[in-house]
């Protein structure tokens, strides 16, 4: 345990929260797993957490101040050989400072002048993390290459209820364990992941469709690429930004992922198809607007084009991974499409069960690979989940080789 971050330097960065007290919890775990951690305040994180207790747990002076009298150059040397730089909390004037790539304090320059990755963990009220304009900032910083941790949902420090919590020390810790170890271990491979909806088109402005974000499709997409694999994405209709690395195929229709995924499936080792695609499209499409009318209207439905079953033909020694959202017989349904499909390991989740179905952060997943083999995972975010997956792949993988 004490060896698995040994050799790593983490700069922490702590802002202007009253979450920073969670800062010292952070920087003990990443000491007691072997990190060599640097510590850098904001001038207002300096009101919240005592430098001498960081400087004592961190074993390092604790840097608050861009004019050092002893180190003209602070902000460059501090930057040199960071492995990573976690900034836990980041409030919403800290977040606002780094998209406009504002250098007013002593962690600002540095994260101008390094070349490290860059982890990111908010905190703030929930007003503030709904706000437009913290919420363009943090994807702008997303399609910048910059990591984030989402917030959790919690008592804040107003008194409210809601998303603004900094995550749990454990997620942020994993994450960051996650990025300083995981570099290559699917490195080599080809992942091809399906994410989002797709929509059949009834008339030029309305369309079939179903509530998938897109979410956990690019979870997988963020962490097979943050493990070192090449990653291609074919994305059906969702505001994500895209993760850093990825190619991104941007399709609306089944027929239109079909295409995109068998002209990619002959390089993927790994396909992760975590797409809703719909099951039935309107039997024709009308080419102009249909008016409302006082008569009844129906619509006649066609099934579309089943991708998965196009692929098993063509599996190869190709790792399978299929996804079952379902309402009943949970496991019954899944085991039937994992081997219906021929899949390698499918994702099985009941959409009825709070903090599992579509549009949220979190999932409550069953795993369940082709020999029969089931690991119930509980509730958990979808990049947490995304690694769960992927370390299965990896087992399975290693299992057939």
């Amino acid at each position: 345990m004490a060896a698995k971050l040994s050799g790593k330097k983490v700069l922490l960065g702590i802002t202007g929260s009253i979450a920073a007290y969670k800062s010292l919890q952070i920087l003990r775990d990443l000491k007691s797993m072997g990190a060599d951690v640097q510590v850098v305040l904001t001038p207002a994180a300096h009101r919240f957490v005592p430098p001498l207790t960081l400087q004592v747990f961190s074993g390092h002076p604790v840097f608050t101040d861009l004019f050092d009298p002893h180190e003209e150059v602070i902000h460059l040397t501090l930057a040199e050989g960071a492995d990573l730089i976690l900034i836990a909390p980041a409030t919403a004037h800290f977040i606002a400072k780094m998209a406009t790539g504002l250098a007013d304090d002593l962690l600002g320059n540095l994260l101008l002048a390094s070349s490290s990755p860059v982890l990111i963990a908010p905190a703030m009220d929930i007003g503030m993390w709904n706000h437009p304009t913290v919420t363009e900032n943090v994807a702008l910083l997303q399609k910048r290459g910059i990591q984030i941790i989402e917030p959790e949902v919690g008592p804040l420090a107003s008194g409210k209820e809601g998303k603004g919590r900094l995550a749990d020390e454990r997620v942020i810790l994993e994450r960051v364990t996650s990025l300083l170890t995981a570099g290559s271990k699917l490195a080599g491979e080809v992942v091809l992941v399906t994410a989002g909806p797709t929509q059949e088109p009834i008339d030029p402005v309305r369309f079939i469709s179903n509530r998938s974000s897109g979410k956990m499709g690019y979870a997988l997409a963020r962490v097979a690429r943050e493990w070192g694999a090449q990653v291609i994405l074919v994305s059906g209709p969702t505001s994500l930004p895209t993760p850093p690395g990825v190619e991104r195929i941007n399709v609306r229709t089944a027929e239109e992922m079909k295409k995109e995924v068998e002209a990619h499936y002959p390089a993927a080792t790994i396909v992760l198809m975590a797409a809703a695609v719909s099951d039935y499209k309107p039997k024709e499409a009308s080419p102009q607007k249909i008016k409302k009318t006082q008569q009844a209207r129906s619509i006649q439905l066609k099934e579309t084009e089943d991708i998965l079953s196009g692929l098993r033909s063509r599996k190869g020694k190709k790792i399978i991974v299929g996804f079952a959202a379902e309402t009943e017989s949970l496991l019954e349904n899944a085991q039937k499409k994992l081997s219906d499909k021929g899949l390698d390991l499918i994702v099985a989740n009941d959409v009825t069960q709070a903090g599992a179905g579509f549009e949220i952060d979190t999932n409550i997943a069953q795993l369940i690979d082709s020999k029969g083999r089931i690991v119930p995972l509980p509730k958990m975010l979808k990049d947490e989940l995304a690694r769960y997956i992927l370390d299965e792949v990896i087992r399975i993988k290693g299992d057939l080789s």
